[in-house]
């Protein structure tokens, strides 16, 4: 018999499940954005400054997009706070960098909102 209680293990199991609906949500939200014509070129890029959730190129602008599973389009929005917008910015220069046609890049900030039963919502140009 365990001696750990039923709250006790709820966190890391809401934990569990919040990170598998964020995975879905990124999955979702990269299918959405092929579909309006953008090719993916990153999921989930990680580096030292900080993690975007989806890289994606039309052309010649790099689209830096951060994904949010919400009930609503505002609460999606207002999630993506200051703090969230620097580490997204750090991260898209290293990524930058590291590109071997960085300056003929144009860069765009998006935000692509997640709802349940919903198709997605692409805020473009967000931040």
């Amino acid at each position: 018999m365990s001696t750990v209680r039923p709250q006790e293990r709820r966190p890391d199991g809401r934990r569990l499940r919040a990170e598998r609906r964020g995975r879905l949500s990124e999955y979702v939200a990269a299918l959405f954005l092929l579909l309006k014509g953008y090719r993916i070129v990153a999921l989930r890029f990680r580096c030292r400054a900080g993690e975007i959730d989806i890289i994606a190129r039309k052309g010649t602008i790099a689209v830096f997009v951060e994904v949010k599973a919400r009930r609503l389009e505002r609460s999606a929005v207002d999630a993506v706070s200051f703090r969230t917008q620097k580490r997204i910015h750090a991260a898209s220069d290293v990524w930058l960098s590291r590109q071997p046609d960085f300056s003929n890049l144009s860069c765009r900030y998006d935000i692509v909102a997640v709802m349940p039963w919903r198709l997605p919502r692409h805020f473009e140009d967000a931040f």
